[in-house]
């Protein structure tokens, strides 16, 4: 008995049965295994990739309606309650359920923003500017004789056809069950309503005029004496005033460049007299948030200052009574990276203070006194573009579209409209045709390292600055527009600006239909 287990455990040897069974095999039928083999994990792996992809489009597919469900709660929560609604970044392109709102929604009993008196309902909040802690510093507030001043809050309200709109949904585009769709598109027009009267207010005004001169005198008084605003000017302005009267004491400026850093803190209102130029200066003041501007036309140019002079008055009593339509025009924050300051990770980069520039209207980089064409690489999200030669390139905002972009070839565009335009100055190519590019895209315009000459910037027109060879300026949206009062509205002020500032598509009428020969 135990001699015949031993046998078929030794019958029953795995190793010994491998071997019979190669043994046996033929190398033909040894490959057709192999084969088969193969594919069969070639299947297995097919089938295990296609289950992870599906597990992980069900986990992110939940996790969106997750967050689309708590944001629902969360504002139908602080709408019973009278509190906040979510704060969203100042984009006419809206925002999705994915986007992370720049602050929470607050329950009205728990929040310090309604004891500031900030909005409710729907809507942006200028509370977002305290939230970031640009404004959190009562001493910053204080000027040099210990005067604290206090920021006028605002709501932002959306419209159509003057018509406010309290319910305009942000979510522009939706997934749902792998349909994608886009709601119902609508002219909105922003709408600024003031949560008090303004109490300060900053005048920038074109020198060298005696007409805007004497304008500024004459408003200066009458926004003190029937008003009751803090007036600032800028110190040269005040200076003259001071030399003309003694009766304009009270009128307020600043001295050093921390005082320029905190002016949006201490002023609610901007107002501007002259030109585009006039207009661009004032915005320059400004590196973070713009308080609304009101622009009179007293220039050349009025593509951005829609309201007269000779009402002044009139004017401004309705824009401080409230609510009024804006524009917000966005900026481009410019940083020139110099390749002395770049190591060898990307990463690691200098910038100064100095290279860091905000542009209302373009930036313009040429040839500057060079011989040689303009030679430059464009890349896009680090993307390569193309390369520029010829004069140079103009990265432009919608608001300077009808500028230097425009003279250079490019469109003309609503101010409103969320992008970049791409504009070529005098291309070596015919084909080198202008793009507009999205709002979300950074654009990187770097001078190669075999380049022939040098590039000069232009920001605005003013701060001329060299690129070397390496050298490389950044540009992309900043995050801080600057918000200008319309005289009806947004659209209307723009098509209004181009027909009478550049008397767009006037012609004479055939005499037989238009016997006055009118335009």
């Amino acid at each position: 008995m135990v001699e015949d287990q031993a046998q078929a455990c030794k019958d029953h040897n795995p190793t010994r049965l491998m071997q019979d069974f190669l043994e046996k095999a033929t190398s033909g039928s040894m490959d057709d295994m192999l084969v088969e083999f193969s594919e069969t994990l070639l299947n297995m792996s097919n089938c295990l990739r296609i289950a992870v992809e599906s597990k992980a489009r069900a986990m992110e597919e939940a996790a969106q309606w997750k967050r689309k469900y708590e944001f629902e709660c969360l504002q139908n929560g602080a709408e019973e309650a009278g509190g906040l609604s979510a704060n969203y970044r100042t984009s006419s392109s809206g925002s999705d359920f994915n986007s992370v709102p720049d602050v929470a929604i607050v329950q009205g009993h728990h929040s310090h923003e309604q004891h500031l008196g900030c909005s409710e309902g729907p809507g942006i909040s200028s509370c977002d500017i305290f939230k970031n802690g640009m404004c959190s510093s009562e001493s910053n507030n204080l000027d040099g004789r210990g005067l604290l001043y206090q920021k006028v809050l605002f709501n932002l309200a959306w419209g159509c056809d003057g018509i406010k709109d309290q319910h305009a949904k942000h979510d522009i585009v939706s997934c749902e069950r792998g349909d994608i769709r886009t709601d119902i598109r609508r002219s909105k027009q922003i709408i600024l309503e003031w949560k008090s009267a303004p109490r300060s207010v900053a005048i920038f005004m074109k020198p060298n005029s005696p007409h805007v001169q004497a304008l500024c005198k004459e408003m200066v008084k009458w926004l003190k004496e029937d008003k009751g605003m803090n007036v600032f000017l800028e110190p040269d302005v005040r200076k003259e005033l001071l030399d003309e009267s003694n009766t304009y004491t009270f009128v307020q400026t600043w001295k050093t460049g921390e005082d320029i850093k905190t002016l949006h803190c201490k002023v609610d209102l901007v107002i501007t007299l002259g030109g585009d130029g006039t207009v661009l200066w004032a915005a320059s003041k400004f590196k973070g948030p713009v308080p609304p501007v009101v622009s009179f036309a007293m220039g050349s140019l009025g593509f951005m200052t829609p309201f007269k002079s000779d009402c002044f008055k009139e004017c401004l009593r309705n824009v401080i009574k409230g609510p009024w339509p804006i524009t917000l025009r966005h900026r481009l924050c410019c940083r020139i990276v110099r390749a002395a300051d770049c190591q060898e990770s990307t990463n690691c980069r200098k910038i100064l203070e100095d290279d860091f520039h905000l542009v209302l209207n373009e930036v313009s980089i040429d040839r500057g006194m060079s011989s040689f064409l303009t030679f430059l690489e464009c890349y896009s999200d680090n993307s390569f573009v193309t390369y520029v030669q010829g004069d140079g390139l103009i990265i432009s905002t919608t608001s300077g579209s009808t500028a230097y972009s425009l003279a250079a070839g490019g469109s003309m565009v609503h101010p409103q409209v969320p992008g970049i335009l791409f504009t070529p100055i005098c291309p070596h190519s015919l084909s080198f045709r202008p793009l507009i590019l999205p709002e979300y895209v950074t654009l990187r315009i770097q001078v190669p390292l075999h380049s022939r000459g040098q590039a000069w910037a232009s920001f605005d027109g003013k701060d001329r600055q060299i690129l070397q060879a390496g050298d490389a300026l950044e540009c992309n949206m900043s995050e801080w527009p600057v918000p200008t009062m319309c005289e009806v509205e947004s659209t209307c002020d723009f098509l209004h600006s181009v027909q009478e500032c550049l008397h767009w598509n006037m012609k004479k009428i055939h005499c037989a239909d238009n016997p006055e020969g009118q335009l």
